[in-house]
Parts: C-alpha cells; sequence; structure tokens
C-alpha cells in the first residue's frame, strides 16, 4: 500500500507475498483501435512503433498552476507523464477544458499523456474513495476532450482501484472488465490502462492470475496492464517473477508507479529500472514534485524547479537504466514517418520499427539499388548520448541494408534497438534486423542506440550498401 500527499491515516499492514502462480494464456488479437494499439505483449504507437514508457507522475489535480512542468519534465528526458486528475468526489473536478490543456501541454512538449483518475484510490478501504463505475462516469462526461487524441493519450481508467480489502479486491476483474466495456461501448478507442487492486501492488495476484480474461473482455484487445511497486517489490526475485509471467504470457504491462523508498518497505528500485529496460518494458516513476503526508522524499525535484534535482531525481533521470539514458521520444512526434491509418491493424508479430512498404505486385522499374542513411544526436548529457540513424532506400527497392561509420573521437555503443551492430574498435557495421530490412523505393527505416564520449561527440560520415 502507499501513502501519497493526502496521507493514508490506516496502519500498514504486513504483506505476504504468496508463491503460488498460475500460467496465462494470450487472447488472440481482436479489432484494430486507432491510435495506440497491443500487439504480442507490446505497445505500438499510431505510426507502427513500439513505443517503451519511460516517464513520471505529475500531481497536476492539486497543482493545476504548475504548467510549466511538462516542459520541464521532458527537458529531463522523459518521453511520457502520467497525470493526475480528479473527477470531483475527493478533490476539485478537472474539467474538459482543462483536460484538453493537460494534452495540449503534452503534445507542445512531445510527451505521451497517460491520464489516471485519482479518486479511486483505495476503494474499499478509504471511505471516499470512488468506484471503478463512477470513474467511468467521469471519463465518459469529458468524452469531447479525448475524442481524436488516441495517438497521444493513453487512459488509466483509475489509481490504485481497491484497497486492502480482500472481499472487495476479489471483485476487480469484473469490475475492470465491466469498466473497459462500458468505455468502449461509449466510443472510447483509446489504448486503456488498467491499475493493480490492493494498493497498486497486487500482493494476493488477484490482477496477475486474471489477467488474461480481462484482455479478452476488451473487444479492442488494447488493454495494458499496470503494477506499482513499492515495499511488496523489495526483492530481485519477486520483481523478476511478477513481470516475467506477463512477458511469458505475451500479455502488456507496465510498472506504472515505483519509488526509491516507502513507509511500507524499500523497493529495489535497481531491479525494476534493470529488469524493465532489458525486456523493453515501461516504467512510470511517482512523482514529479509536491508530494506530502510523509512521503516528501519521494519528490524528483524540489518546488518543481528541475535544476533543483533530488537524490531520487538524479536515480531516475541521471542513473544506469534511467530515463535520460533509456527513453525514445514516441514515434507520432517524427514527422518524417508517415502515420498508419488507424483503422488499420498492426501486425500480429510487434515491429519496434515501421513495417516495411508492401511490396509491389508487378516488377518495380530498374532503378538505383542504393541507400543513405543519415545521423543525428537525440539526447548528450555528461559521458553519454543518444543517437538515431535514418536509412532511406534509393529509387528502387531493397530487400537488406548496411550501415557502417568509424567513429573519430573515441564513442563506444553500449546497446542499440532495431539492429544488428558489431564494432572493432572505433569501426562500427550496423545490420538490419528481420523485420526492417525490405524498404521500397525511397521508403526509410530507422534505429538508434546509447553510447558512450569523452570530450569530444561529433558525428561520423556513414555509408550505406544496400542488397
Amino acid at each position: 500500500m502507499k501513502r501519497r500527499i493526502y496521507a493514508v491515516a490506516s496502519s500498514l499492514l504486513t504483506l505476504v507475498v504468496a508463491a503460488t502462480v498460475s500460467l496465462f494464456v494470450a487472447a488472440p488479437p481482436a479489432q484494430a483501435a486507432a491510435g495506440f494499439t497491443v500487439s504480442g505483449g507490446r505497445l505500438i504507437d499510431a505510426r507502427g512503433n513500439q513505443f517503451i514508457m519511460r516517464g513520471v507522475s505529475h500531481a497536476h489535480t492539486w497543482y493545476t498552476s504548475q504548467t510549466g512542468s511538462f516542459a520541464n519534465i521532458k527537458s529531463l528526458g522523459a518521453n511520457t507523464v502520467r497525470v493526475v486528475l480528479s473527477s470531483g468526489a475527493r478533490w476539485t473536478q478537472n474539467s474538459a477544458s482543462d483536460v484538453a490543456n493537460v494534452i495540449s501541454l503534452c503534445k507542445a512538449n512531445r510527451l505521451i499523456c497517460v491520464l489516471e483518475v485519482h479518486d479511486t484510490t483505495g476503494y474499499g478501504e478509504e471511505g471516499a474513495a470512488i468506484s471503478l463505475d463512477q470513474a467511468v462516469d467521469y471519463w465518459i462526461s469529458i468524452q469531447s476532450a479525448l475524442t481524436g487524441q488516441e495517438n497521444y493519450v493513453i487512459l488509466n481508467i483509475g489509481n490504485e482501484p481497491f484497497g486492502n480489502n480482500e472481499s472487495v479486491s476479489a471483485t476487480w476483474p469484473t469490475a475492470t472488465s465491466n469498466a473497459i466495456n462500458r468505455l468502449r461501448d461509449a466510443g472510447f478507442d483509446h489504448t486503456i490502462m488498467v491499475d493493480a487492486p490492493m494498493w497498486g501492488q497486487d500482493w494476493r495476484f488477484i490482477m496477475r492470475d486474471n489477467a488474461q480474461s480481462v484482455f479478452a473482455s476488451d473487444p479492442d484487445r488494447n488493454t495494458v496492464f499496470s503494477i506499482h511497486m513499492y515495499g511488496v517489490f523489495d526483492t530481485a526475485a519477486e520483481i523478476t517473477d511478477y513481470l516475467g509471467r506477463f512477458r511469458s504470457a505475451n500479455l502488456p504491462i507496465v510498472v506504472g508507479e515505483f519509488g526509491h523508498d516507502h513507509s511500507d518497505g524499500n523497493p529495489d528500485e535497481d531491479t525494476i529500472m534493470s529488469y524493465t529496460q532489458q525486456h523493453g518494458i515501461g516504467y512510470i516513476g511517482w512523482s514529479w514534485s509536491g508530494n506530502g503526508g510523509g512521503v516528501e522524499y519521494l519528490d524528483m525535484v524540489t518546488n518543481f524547479n528541475p535544476s533543483q534535482l533530488t537524490s531520487w531525481g538524479q536515480r531516475i533521470f541521471n542513473g544506469a537504466n534511467g530515463i535520460r539514458q533509456t527513453a525514445r521520444q514516441a514515434t507520432v512526434y517524427d514527422s518524417s514517418t508517415p502515420t498508419i491509418s488507424p483503422t488499420t491493424r498492426p501486425p500480429t508479430t510487434p515491429p519496434t520499427t515501421r513495417p516495411p512498404t508492401t511490396p509491389p505486385t508487378t516488377t518495380p522499374p530498374v532503378g538505383s539499388r542504393g541507400c543513405t542513411a543519415s545521423y543525428a544526436i537525440t539526447g548528450q548529457w555528461q559521458g553519454g548520448f543518444q543517437a538515431d540513424v535514418r536509412v532511406t532506400a534509393g529509387s528502387a527497392a531493397i530487400s537488406g541494408w548496411t550501415v557502417s561509420w568509424t567513429f573519430a573521437n573515441g564513442q563506444r555503443i553500449n546497446q542499440s534497438w532495431n539492429v544488428t551492430i558489431t564494432s572493432s574498435g572505433s569501426a562500427v557495421t550496423a545490420r538490419n534486423v528481420s523485420y526492417n530490412g525490405s524498404l521500397g523505393a525511397g521508403a526509410s527505416t530507422a534505429f538508434g542506440f546509447i553510447g558512450t564520449w569523452n570530450g569530444t561527440n561529433s558525428a561520423p560520415t556513414l555509408s550505406c550498401a544496400a542488397s
């Protein structure tokens, strides 16, 4: 369980994590949804690329004047912001116009906006908390602000929607499925995120053991599961086992909240961040600034000032497997990549880059069977950087490509995506992977990597060879 700005008054419970586990069977894909979609257990954006959340929560409903926080969060490298909203049941309601402004701030700063209703927190244990069904009423009441924003917005139906009352938490599968279906019936085509019960930590494994049936109940098969990791997840074994079972079942999971410490125990944030990075799982830390009620240590910056990082802020933004090192901006903000039509379902096997152009049914005209490559540094910090490389076919289709270059200043590559990279000293060779080698005439794909530098970080000259 967890306490926040509003300070839960009930005493903390001793949480015992059961060892009994049941296996999932992933449901087949259903009809397509607009904007983000789920395919093969991964979140795919509207341009057909995998999107891995690297972000933080921002307590907007309590600090509505802190609109500069969106730009400040982006400036530290995040690609996602999870925005606290209120339905009006427990705090001042965020109106449709206010939510529309929040979305515009997210888009202006090229952030993906995860919107959540906070009034559900601890339902069944917190007397003032509302049900998921009541949260859906709120979403429907502000639907005008959300329609058409499916490329940029994910709906987190309700924050930590059940407390530790086991008989009430046992209703989570039915209540969650009903909420999803009410949203779909109302015309919501967004990816929906659902939090686990028991203050988000699922210590009785209710979400884990019922995730497949809840996923299958969504007619769009476009639901993402969110686990909050605090004191329950204080060992590497608990973290890897929980997340690993969703991976094995091809069910989409994100760590929707976590911290470096908590009053209910000391979570293992290093394992959370390393495991999610290794396996392409999103994470969202709690929280940007403004915590109270005894958990002020969860502030990432002091007084909403991005120049005053706390120790937790330094860890999540600048530490190993942190946001600066691992975040990639959603490709819906990349104007050079065509957006996939909302009516086009992504492939069953999830791509991590845009699918290749459909090959022509007739022999293509003779052209230049070559390619070009461009290099861009998309983020840089002391000792580290992120770079993206775009490969473009010539005037004829190609079936594969190889990009090579030599670093002039001793740079080294630590990790990469959408490519197979080999290095020999400063010489680097990058080859396509199975899903992004075939390109139609003039079509492009992209890959990226994280590297280290010292002193100078000049861009190398690239050469591209096609097959």
